[in-house]
């Protein structure tokens, strides 16, 4: 009986981990879901200023983009962006949002097709 204690203990099996809660978001462009750090948030921040929010952390009403050029050019020129932000975006502000979309791949072909066929 001893030896049967001292090997199995009473104790319940242990139990999976649950899956860590991913947050979801939605590009206010192409309207695709994807997890919160894959897209880029912008934020209307108290001043009324618009800037890029990297992080995701700064206080103010913010939107979400895709990190490809097309969803920026739709957000810019069909007014996406300023309905979501509930804000009509200067022409500073505008410039500084089309000089971070020029950085960006054109579509999510272009990120993860090294070695791919055309």
């Amino acid at each position: 009986m001893s030896n049967q204690t001292a090997s199995q203990p009473n104790s319940k099996p242990k139990q999976p981990l649950r899956p860590r809660h991913v947050p979801q978001r939605t590009c206010v462009a192409c309207k695709r879901t994807e997890a919160k750090r894959g897209l880029v948030r912008i934020v209307r921040t108290p001043e009324g200023r618009v800037v890029i929010d990297e992080r995701g952390k700064m206080n103010g009403r913010g939107a979400y983009l895709c990190r490809t050029q097309s969803c920026w050019a739709i957000a810019l020129k069909r007014g996406a962006l300023e309905r979501g932000l509930k804000l009509q975006i200067n022409q500073e502000d505008r410039a500084t949002l089309a000089a971070y979309a020029a950085s960006l791949p054109l579509s999510d072909d272009e990120e993860g097709s090294e070695g791919a066929p055309a």
